[in-house]
Order: structure tokens, then C-alpha cells, then sequence
């Protein structure tokens, strides 16, 4: 199967086709391509282009390609429907994705399409899963799955499972629950087909089964399920009574959004944006941290300042500022995102204090190697000894505190309960900095004897 890709001549022929109402030709096209392509299409139309593709093709298909498209085009298509024809959608996609995008709808219309969707029973779990927040377990569910009763018998069992199956697109696992629909355990569907049929579900349902509570967070279900290799974590109340299920696709979900958030925060973005936002909230998320720095650069100034006369007899010192405080922030960006690596994915073991000794050892022996290689070409292209051994000094003991630093900060942060991908940005490099360029002049003049 070729990869599809959207070629400027093809998105010209469907703008053609849509602009002359050619109907027929442009159902036939997109007949052929997945609902993400159409999807991908939708998102580079026009909002009006977009909405009249969406009327034209059948619900069965455009609810996914909603689903599938840019929230903000979205968002635009939708405010082109009548309730209806957002109803009909809905109607079409699972309560998971149904909920998500009657969430986006202005709060004036929510109860109107509601009321508009003719499935009773799918239109009370979309408002079921309206009442949890959107980063919670309960948040993410859908409420399309296949539960069996442990006192029913093998027959019985496969009759209801034929009637549930129809309202859920893929059978993930069978889930056993008791009269109060408390889930008990999970129905290994090679054990159904070999048992007889007057066998009760409870002898042979598999009791140890995964789950996660409602109010659990997206990312600590996301740990979870890639721990464990699930591809659906069924969802239980604070009672223990089965009320949905997570699947592989929407963690996928979560754990990019997560990466997206924490790339932003490591480059100095404070909020969750995209390129095609206004500049003004573009300005919003990046001038903070753009301040810090701008802050950071001025200490830094300052400290050069308070050592105007040694940098008059040995200018050469000045030379290599730039390199120290780079060797600063790199040591430090590089302990922390390892740090960060770590406590994403719950790989680190052992005390704090352990962690910083083998960094510390680390940035020791990289300093080390560094710093002679830093000797000899300060020492072969100035010839001066003394300032050379400064020079190499400094760097040594500036990537040990760098070292430390980028491991502790966001060590520190996620015992407060503060997001370490913060650490691994311009506060960071900032600090670095700053106590580089202090600690290089500091040891100069000691050693220089200014």
C-alpha cells in the first residue's frame, strides 16, 4: 500500500470539484482514500470547502474524519452544522471521541444536540463521561465494551457477548463482573470456545486482571499500559464496579500530547501552543522565559564586571566566557533531561542523594578529560602556564556544579509536585550560567592572584 500524500495538484482538483458541485466525481474520489487522508484534506480547505465535503459524504464515514481533524477546523465545521447534523455524527463514533468533541461545542448548544441524538442509551454514556475531567481515566473511556456476568454459563455468555460486540468496533478483552457490576476478572476467549456450554463463567474466568479508577490521570495510565504491553485497561469506580475502558489509541493520544507539552517546556515555552496561533499567544508562551533570560544575561554582566581589572591584565580570560558558560548550560540540559527521561517513565531507583554523587562522579571525570585537552591548547597558543591551569580549573569544577545542579533541580521539582520538563529549558541553562561565570572568575583571580 502506497503512503498517501497530499500533493498541491490534488487538493487544487477537489477544490475544483467542490467549486462546481461535481458531486458525484468527488464521492467516487474519496471513496478511495482512509477518513484520516480525507481528514488531512479537510484540514488545508477552506472551512466552507471543508463543511461541504463533510454534508456530502455518509455520517458512517465523516464521524471519523471529524475526529481525525484539527480541532480549530473542527471547530469551524461544526459552527456550519444545524444540532441535528452534529447529533447524526455523534451518533456514528464512540462515546470516547463523541465526548471529546461535544466538549468543543459552545456550551449553548451541548444540551440542544444531546437531545438530538436519537440513541437514548449512547447519549446517556456520552453524558456520563461529560462529567469527568478530560485528563482523567474516566476522561479518556469509552463505554463500548463486552462484559459477561460470572454466574451466567458458557451459552448464555456467548449470546450476550454476539449482542454487545455490535456496539464495540474491536473486542479487546472479556470482562467478568458480579451482580453489582464489580469487575472480577477477565474471560480468556481460548478457554470459552474448549468449555462446555452449562459451564458457569466463574469457573474459569482468569481472576487477575489490570485496572485503573476513574480518577487516575491520563499519564499515570499511559505508565501503565506500556509497563504491562495492554492494548485496553479496563475503568472501575471508587466501588470497584466496571464502567469503561482505555484503549491503545487513545494513550497514544496522551503520551503525545505529554511529549508535545514537555518539548515546549524544555524550549522555554510556558503554555501549550501551535505555530498557528495568534502572535499574540505565541508572545504570551515564550516571552516569560525570554525574560529570564534576559535577566540571567545581565547577572551575568554584572559578576563580569565586579572582575574589570583582572580581565584588564588578562584579557585572555575573556576569550573563553562564551565557552564556559556553553559547557554550563550543555552539562546542565544534558543531567537534567536525563532526570526528566527518568521520572517520566519511573526508571530511577535509589536516593536522592546516590543520584547526585554518581552525577557528580560523572561530570568529575568528563571535566576531567575536558579540562586537559583545554590545557594544552590555552597552554600551546597563549604559553602561559597559570592561566591556562585557571582556565582548565574552572571548567572542571563549572561541569561538576552544572552536573549537580541539572540533576537535583528537577528531582526537587517533582517532589513538589511540579512538572521536572520545566528544569530541562531556560531555567536551567540560565542558572548555569550565571554560577559559571562566577565560579570561572572566582577561581581566575584565586589562582592569578588578583
Amino acid at each position: 500500500m502506497t503512503p498517501f500524500k497530499l500533493t498541491d495538484e490534488l487538493l487544487e482538483e477537489i477544490k475544483v470539484l467542490i467549486a462546481e458541485n461535481r458531486n458525484a466525481e468527488l464521492q467516487t474520489m474519496m471513496s478511495e482514500f482512509h477518513y484520516a487522508d480525507i481528514a488531512e484534506i479537510a484540514d488545508e480547505l477552506e472551512v466552507e470547502e471543508a463543511t461541504y465535503l463533510i454534508k456530502l459524504l455518509d455520517s458512517e464515514k465523516t464521524s471519523d474524519i471529524l475526529a481525525e481533524m484539527h480541532e480549530d477546523i473542527r471547530e469551524a465545521v461544526l459552527s456550519n452544522l444545524t444540532a441535528k447534523e452534529i447529533a447524526s455524527e455523534l451518533e456514528e463514533l464512540d462515546t470516547d471521541d463523541a465526548a471529546d468533541i461535544i466538549n468543543e461545542l459552545p456550551k449553548e448548544i451541548i444540551q440542544e444536540v444531546i437531545s438530538e441524538i436519537e440513541d437514548r442509551e449512547h447519549a446517556k454514556h456520552i453524558v456520563d463521561l461529560l462529567r469527568y475531567d478530560e485528563d482523567t481515566a474516566g476522561g479518556l473511556m469509552a463505554k463500548e465494551l463486552v462484559k459477561v456476568n460470572e454466574n451466567w454459563n458458557v451459552l448464555t455468555c456467548v449470546k450476550e457477548m454476539r449482542a454487545q460486540a455490535e456496539n464495540v468496533t474491536r473486542v479487546h478483552s472479556i470482562y467478568v463482573v458480579d451482580d453489582e457490576g464489580r469487575l472480577k476478572g477477565r474471560l480468556s476467549l481460548k478457554d470459552l470456545l474448549t468449555t462446555s456450554t452449562k459451564t458457569n463463567i466463574k469457573d474459569v474466568y482468569i481472576p487477575k486482571v489490570d485496572s485503573v479508577n476513574v480518577n487516575e490521570k491520563g499519564e499515570e495510565v499511559a505508565k501503565i499500559m506500556s509497563k504491562y504491553d495492554l492494548e485496553a485497561i479496563p475503568v472501575v469506580d471508587e466501588i470497584g464496579r466496571l464502567v469503561g475502558r482505555i484503549t491503545i489509541d487513545d494513550i497514544v493520544d496522551v503520551i503525545r500530547e505529554e511529549a508535545d507539552k514537555d518539548y515546549q517546556l524544555a524550549a522555554g515555552i510556558s503554555q501549550d501552543v501551535e505555530a498557528d496561533d495568534s502572535i499574540w499567544i505565541l508572545t504570551k508562551a515564550r516571552l516569560p522565559w525570554l525574560i529570564l533570560g534576559l535577566f540571567g544575561g545581565l547577572g551575568a554582566a554584572a559578576i563580569m564586571g565586579n572582575f574589570e581589572e583582572m580581565l584588564s591584565k588578562h584579557y585572555v580570560l575573556f576569550f573563553f566566557t562564551p565557552l564556559i558558560a556553553a559547557m554550563a548550560g550543555n552539562v546542565g540540559v544534558q543531567s537534567s533531561a536525563i532526570m526528566v527521561q527518568g521520572l517520566a517513565n519511573d526508571d530511577l531507583k535509589g536516593s536522592i542523594s546516590s543520584r547526585l554523587v554518581k552525577e557528580m562522579l560523572l561530570a568529575l571525570l568528563n571535566g576531567l578529560i575536558l579540562a586537559v585537552l583545554l590545557l594544552f591548547f590555552t597552554w600551546f597558543w597563549k604559553g602561559t602556564l597559570s592561566t591556562a591551569i585557571a582556565i582548565s580549573l574552572s571548567l572542571v569544577i563549572v561541569i561538576v556544579v552544572a552536573g549537580l545542579i541539572g540533576t537535583f533541580i528537577p528531582l526537587f521539582l517533582h517532589k513538589r509536585n511540579i512538572d521536572p520538563a520545566i528544569a530541562t529549558g531556560p531555567f536551567i541553562t540560565t542558572s548555569n550560567d550565571i554560577f559559571g561565570i562566577l565560579i570561572y572568575f572566582t577561581i581566575a583571580k584565586l589562582i592569578l592572584g588578583i
